[in-house]
């Protein structure tokens, strides 16, 4: 570290490393870096990671580098094997007692597996989904749902004091956090199709669709997210901020806990398939709201 970056460390400050750069992780991280705290990251794909040396933070070459000497461990990768595999590679630089901050949606058994092997390697394991999009991980106004042993939650306040604005603190339980989260994540999932299927509509009936929007501006029915959405479409702007082919991948974890909990999910049915024909069409690149194009004529 040089002498510029101990200046901007904050004092007290735990030193984290970040697994996973993509939308989430490096949002996650500059947040972090603002607040004065010294950030190791490590991507797959290192060119993923190196536009965060621009913004102070230390790229490693594998995991095992970057969790080596960190007090928390956050990750933010897609899927439960990712995040188990870079669990394994990383764990000759873990040590007993460093916290894992396990930010990726992964589902209610993957949750499961998580905390045991963070058992087995004597990590304090907190399960920490996050609620939010590129924007909100960008500014550090993410909600963290946690849920794990309350002594850890001293030192990880700085970490989540940067990436979030609010934290719910769900219960000891490891696991409880992510029930939480996918059940954010279906009334996301829902409402992202709703607002694809009304322009859909709006355009067969041959009306412009920004009658509709005008029609809802305003009123009780009206949100910040039906009108952001809808201009996404309308400008042709699908740059992401969630991407179509993750929401898809939730879509999935949040059908199999229903099953399990004898819950049946019309709409999230609806919605995986949905999902599933604008992935199919060259879609799960872009932003979620691309749930727009499986509602077109061909």
């Amino acid at each position: 570290m040089t002498a510029a970056d101990s200046a901007r460390t904050a004092p007290g400050a735990p030193a984290v490393a970040v697994l996973g750069t993509g939308i989430m992780g490096s949002g996650m991280a500059r947040s972090m870096l603002r607040a004065g705290i010294p950030v190791r990251v490590w991507n797959r794909t290192r060119s993923r990671a190196e536009p965060l040396r621009a913004d102070g933070a230390t790229v490693t070459d594998t995991a095992e580098e970057a969790v080596r000497g960190a007090d928390v461990v956050l990750t933010a990768l897609n899927d439960g094997p990712s995040v188990a595999q870079t669990l394994k590679d990383a764990a000759p630089g873990l040590r007993p007692g460093q916290v894992w901050l396990q930010s990726s949606t992964v589902g209610t058994d993957a949750t499961t597996d998580l905390a045991h092997r963070a058992g087995e390697l004597g990590l304090v394991y907190l399960d920490a989904p996050v609620s939010g999009t590129r924007q909100p991980a960008e500014q550090g106004t993410l909600t963290v749902f946690v849920s794990g042993p309350s002594t850890a939650r001293t030192s990880v306040l700085p970490v989540l004091d940067a990436i979030g604005q609010r934290t719910l603190w769900v219960g000891e339980e490891p696991g409880a956090a992510t029930r939480l989260k996918l059940v954010a994540n279906t009334w996301v999932i829902n409402m992202v199709n709703a607002v694809a299927e009304c322009l859909n509509l709006a355009e067969g009936l041959g009306l412009d669709p920004r009658l509709f929007l005008d029609a809802m501006k305003g009123g009780p029915l009206d949100t910040p997210y039906l009108q952001g959405k809808s201009a996404a479409v309308l400008s042709g702007d699908l740059s992401p901020s969630f991407a179509l082919s993750t929401a898809l991948k939730d879509t999935g974890l949040i059908l199999e806990a229903a099953e399990a909990a004898g819950v049946k999910l019309d709409l999230v049915e609806a919605s995986a398939e949905r999902f599933t024909r604008a992935e199919a069409a060259g879609h799960g690149d872009e932003d979620m709201i691309a749930t727009y194009h499986a509602g077109r004529r061909a």
